[in-house]
């Protein structure tokens, strides 16, 4: 079975307490009092942020290791947060308000806990330590640092060490100078979990060699891959230069919709084969909890398809979004799992023994099936939040841009 523009059938998985009674996707539900099942929120795509009629959405992807893990690790998808440390509501360590707007709306333990397994992170050298922060003319300032790395790492060390089968991948927008990452990785206890560049494939002319085996990986306890925009830290500490791996699309409100996946400058063309990894971004440039409630929708699957034609027939091993956990419906977990699905069987959604089914239905004894809903062609960035508006936001045009963005 193929994906169309007008339809598509996937199998959404639901946990445990949701097969038990809990509601289920698309259920209407109260804030206060959630019925959701676990893995589901109760939320509402009408802005501002807690307005207007509410049901459960996924907040958790169907775990990918479920199809096996004797595939190379670039046939797996997962799901990703953009500036995952900039999160709502974030008090400055320093006693500055931070005026640079946040992007996630929980802790990255909790991110990882919900099955987000990439993470991107701004770095920068600042007031005597590396920390996370957006840019203002291109340096870090009291008003936009969020949090020294070393607490951030320190989460993604715990995560590891107490989730022996899991493999997570960080990607740093690197404002720092030579030595500073490697010293501070150390001292975050992650070098024991270091994939070496060593075990990364190389092109060998006639399209990139596959990765390692998840299961190797996890084996040889290779279980934390980092990648660094700056060129030339291979060799001093040990940090992979994403583009010789990665083709990424343009980030921002210039990559959403469209008929194509334009390339991020830096990125070598979405269709080169010399890079085994394809990460999708899917996010505005302004970030907005009502704009990311849409555009994690219907248009995130329309956006799916789009950059799987533009990347040469392949379907994105990152998914990276700004506030996962909004959608009205399935959301960002719903596309991690098609884009899992189409990776092992080809189809729009796997049977539990990595078959394609025919139809929707349960996957297992203990999970339901729901159809989700059908995706739409992708949006522009939608209008901005209003208490005056009562409907989903529609179209807007580009907005200004923003010094602290990236």
């Amino acid at each position: 079975m193929t994906m169309t523009t007008t339809t598509l059938l996937v199998i959404v998985l639901l946990f445990p307490a949701a097969a038990s009674g809990g509601a289920l996707v698309g259920n209407s539900c109260s804030p206060s009092g959630s019925s959701c099942g676990v893995g589901l929120r109760c939320t509402s795509c009408v802005p501002p942020p807690g307005t207007g009629p509410a049901a459960c959405a996924r907040t958790r992807p169907v775990d990918p290791k479920t199809h096996g893990t004797a595939l190379p690790l670039n046939r797996y998808s997962w799901l990703t947060t953009h500036n995952s440390f900039a999160v709502v509501g974030t008090r400055s360590p320093l006693g500055s308000a931070i005026i640079s707007p946040p992007n996630q709306e929980d802790s990255v333990t909790s991110q990882l806990r919900n099955g987000v397994r990439a993470l991107m992170l701004d770095v920068y050298d600042f007031n005597g330590a590396v920390w996370l922060c957006h840019s203002f003319g291109g340096r870090c300032l009291a008003f936009t640092a969020y949090v020294p790395a070393l607490a951030v790492l320190r989460e993604v060390e715990a995560f590891l060490a107490s989730n022996p089968a899991e493999v997570v991948t960080i990607f740093l927008e690197d404002y720092t100078a030579p030595g500073s990452l490697g010293n501070l990785f150390n001292a975050a206890g992650l070098a024991k979990y270091w994939f070496p560049i060593a075990k990364m494939p190389s092109s060998n002319g006639n399209g990139s060699a596959e990765w390692p085996l998840l299961r190797d990986m996890i084996a040889d306890n290779h279980r934390l891959l980092v990648f660094t925009s700056k060129q030339g830290k291979q060799g001093t500490e040990g940090l992979a230069y994403q583009w010789d791996y990665v083709v990424e699309n343009q980030y921002g409100s210039q990559g959403l919709g469209g008929p194509s996946c334009p390339r991020r400058a830096e990125s070598r063309p979405m269709d080169s084969t010399a890079q085994s990894l394809v990460l999708m971004n899917f996010f505005t440039t302004n970030p907005s909890q009502s704009w990311a409630c849409g555009n994690n929708s219907a248009p995130l699957l329309a956006g799916l398809r789009t950059c799987h034609a533009a990347a040469a027939s392949r379907w994105p091993n990152f998914i990276a979004v700004d506030f996962y956990m909004r959608s009205s419906g399935g959301g960002a977990p719903l596309a991690v799992d098609v884009a899992n699905a189409r990776l092992h069987c080809g189809c729009d959604y796997c049977t539990s023994h990595g078959a394609c089914a025919a139809t929707a239905g349960p996957s297992s004894a203990s999970s339901r099936a729901a159809a989700s809903p059908a995706p739409a062609s992708a949006a522009a960035p939608p209008t901005p939040p209003s208490s005056s508006i009562a409907t989903p936001p529609g179209p807007a045009p580009a907005p200004a841009p923003n010094f602290w963005y990236k």
